[in-house]
């Protein structure tokens, strides 16, 4: 109880900030559930290790790597860009910009885009890392960029969307949209579905913009604030969305999670379950890790539950991500767990490292690359035992 008022009290204090989420097992109200050993079906093997700097330590940003023409780029808070074979993670090339760095890479169209804590935008090569171009937004970038038809979407933390020409970095549009007092720490990065940019909003709500010229094309709404006080009402959209087929999902931190028609906004349904991360898709099913701990199976066309494990609850789990026929998620302690993609059965474990993983695992080529909050990127390949 002392724990949950001095909680609330910094809540209060800061106001207009972001609400940053517990990042070590002893900051936890509720403590995280205990490991319990199993029979493993997967041997996991770490294939290469690797060192990006200082990470994004207590920034809960998510700063996640990006996975692009068979290279692994990872960006650090102080500036540093990373460029490494996935295959083998030898290094490739770095650079070190003057830009404290917050969002995750965004890759597309042999661009990387980052953005930073001070409002930059900076574009590199993506085959070697020469700056080709910097701009600025109205305030901090902390998730990725996303790129398309020449235009890289750039979101800020103030609730601004920006359109920049991918050329030379020229503003070619702006959406303004006003942000709650009070929100969880972090932003759902832009999506680009054909000629749609989507993105999930502190309010709530769900945007879709026209790439061409930022105009709204729809929004709506996933959670409605309820509740006396701003905490109460925080229903933020921050997670990553997923897309397929011409609809949308998402998951609202407050116990709602909803498939939206991309062509109009239409809602195809809901069910009551929330998460602060984001959805993964894997065929027919929607894999989300719920605000308590459990990580989940729907089906995407009902959002009926398929399976459901309970057994990491309260370990504050990346998005879950897809290797193969097996479900990955991070945790706290810096554990990376493996569930069967079927049944939701614990079937592989290893410890990447004694710290927090926040980022969402990658997948690529049957690799997958997991970071944790210190700057320690490695890559896993799998087997059956």
């Amino acid at each position: 109880m002392q724990r949950l008022l001095v909680l609330l009290l910094l809540v209060i204090l800061i106001g207009g900030c972001k609400l940053f989420a517990p990042s070590k097992p002893k900051d936890n109200i509720v403590p995280p559930a205990e490991l319990v050993e199993f029979a493993p079906e997967l041997s996991v093997e770490r294939v290469w290790q690797r060192g990006t700097g200082k990470g994004e330590r207590r920034l809960w940003s998510r700063q996640a790597p990006a996975v692009a023409v068979g290279r692994v780029y990872a960006a650090g808070s102080k500036g540093e860009v990373f460029a490494f074979d996935l295959s083998t993670g030898a290094p490739v090339w770095k650079v070190e910009t003057d830009i404290r760095l917050g969002s995750s890479v965004g890759t597309g169209e042999g661009y990387l885009i980052l953005g930073g804590l001070d409002g930059e935008v900076l574009a590199l090569d993506v085959f070697n890392g020469a700056e080709r171009w910097r701009s600025r937004v109205t305030s901090e970038v902390i998730s990725a960029p996303a790129v398309s038809r020449g235009i890289a979407v750039v979101r800020s933390h103030d609730g601004r969307m920006f359109g920049l020409a991918i050329a030379d970095g020229e503003r070619r549009w702006v959406y303004d949209r006003a942000v709650p007092a009070l929100s969880v720490r972090g932003n759902s990065a832009p999506r680009v579905d054909g000629g749609l940019v989507v993105a999930g909003y502190d309010s709530g709500h769900v945007i879709a913009l026209r790439l061409e010229d930022g105009l709204e094309a729809w929004e709506q709404p996933v959670a409605q604030a309820e509740g006396r006080t701003e905490l109460d009402r925080m229903v933020d959209v921050d997670g990553e969305l997923a897309f397929a087929d011409g609809e949308v999902y998402a998951s609202s931190y407050r116990n709602r999670l909803i498939g939206i028609a991309a062509d109009s906004g239409r809602p195809l349904f809901d069910r009551d379950l929330g998460a602060y991360g984001g959805i993964a898709l894997a065929g027919e099913n929607l894999i989300v890790a719920d605000t308590a701990g459990t990580v989940w199976a729907l089906n995407r066309r009902s959002g009926a539950a398929l399976w459901r494990q309970e057994g990491l609850a309260n370990r504050w789990l990346t998005t879950p991500a897809i290797q193969g026929d097996a479900v990955v998620v991070g945790d706290l302690e810096g554990y990376l767990h493996w569930l069967d993609l079927s049944t939701g059965k614990l079937i592989g474990r290893t410890r990447h490292s004694r710290k927090p993983i926040r980022a969402t695992p990658q997948v690529s080529d049957g690799v997958l690359v997991a970071i944790d909050t210190h700057g320690e990127l490695a890559a896993y390949r799998t087997s059956a035992l």
